[in-house]
């Protein structure tokens, strides 16, 4: 019985720790995961101020469509974010490249 006793704490700290971790998951991406990434030749840039966008697969509602990479002007004083899927306000977001 004292051994019951010491192990009922862990116990429940163990559950309360594991049902609140779980509600911390966010929930399945709805849609299938993208194809891989297409192979694109990535051309010289057609001004000297100008970063390469890779090419990446969007979500157009049926399946997914290619957006072809390209060039973006560079802003001074800033540094760029790539394009990613993030998790916000409940649901999976596509946040176009942007300078921050």
């Amino acid at each position: 019985m004292p051994t019951t006793r010491r192990a009922l704490p862990a116990l429940i700290a163990g559950a309360l720790l594991t049902g609140s971790l779980a509600g911390c998951v966010p929930p399945p991406n709805p849609y299938p995961p993208p194809p891989p990434p297409r192979v694109e030749a990535m051309p010289p840039p057609p001004r000297e101020a100008m970063v390469w966008q890779p090419g990446h697969w969007h979500w157009d509602g049926r399946g997914y469509a290619w957006i072809p990479g390209h060039y973006v002007e560079r802003v001074v004083g800033r540094h760029w974010v790539p394009a990613h899927w993030a998790y916000v306000n409940g649901g999976w977001a596509w946040i176009g490249g942007h300078w921050q």
